[in-house]
């Protein structure tokens, strides 16, 4: 027998609930001080960066850890600053359409996938060395810091099931 979770949104009231994906649970409800820190932290990690780019790395980690939340969220920030349609759709195929963004970009993309998927186990040096050669040594903490964060947003929005345009 299951008994409905007292902090869970049962699957009839969720405004996704045809999406067989629908949420979960609502975290950021159920632990608040997770969820200001980790506001604090996003805005902490993207301090310095220019925001095309910040955009960019956020579509980019969330096209590959597959956040359908973050994605949407994203893509309209970026809509929102100015990027083109045209950079947003070649984004999943950036290294076959390099010359749509900059060396800076391509090397900081680059990061973002090395440290999002760890293939390796680790983010190789040709790639580190890469970014460094692209971003100053504090830009580049920057990078990986919201890198990092991007990808805990997407952990929690995959592990929870947000739905585009849920709040």
């Amino acid at each position: 027998m299951t008994t409905a979770h007292p902090h869970r949104t049962p699957p009839e009231a969720a405004p996704a609930a045809t999406h067989r994906h629908g949420p979960r649970l609502r975290w950021a409800k159920l632990a608040p001080d997770v969820y200001k820190a980790m506001i604090a932290l996003d805005a902490a990690a993207k301090k310095g960066l220019d925001p095309a780019l910040v955009e960019l790395v956020k579509i980019r980690a969330s096209q590959l850890n597959r956040c359908a939340f973050c994605l949407d969220m994203h893509i309209t920030d970026a809509r929102k600053a100015g990027e083109t349609e045209e950079r947003i759709y070649l984004l999943s195929a950036w290294e076959e359409a390099a010359a749509f963004y900059s060396p800076a970009e391509q090397a900081a993309l680059a990061l973002t996938e090395a440290v999002t998927v760890l293939t390796e186990g680790f983010v190789p040096d040709a790639v580190f060395e890469r970014a460094a050669a692209h971003f100053e040594d504090a830009e580049l903490a920057q990078l990986i810091a919201l890198i990092t964060t991007i990808n805990a947003w997407n952990r929690f929005g995959v592990a929870t099931r947000m739905a585009p345009g849920q709040a």
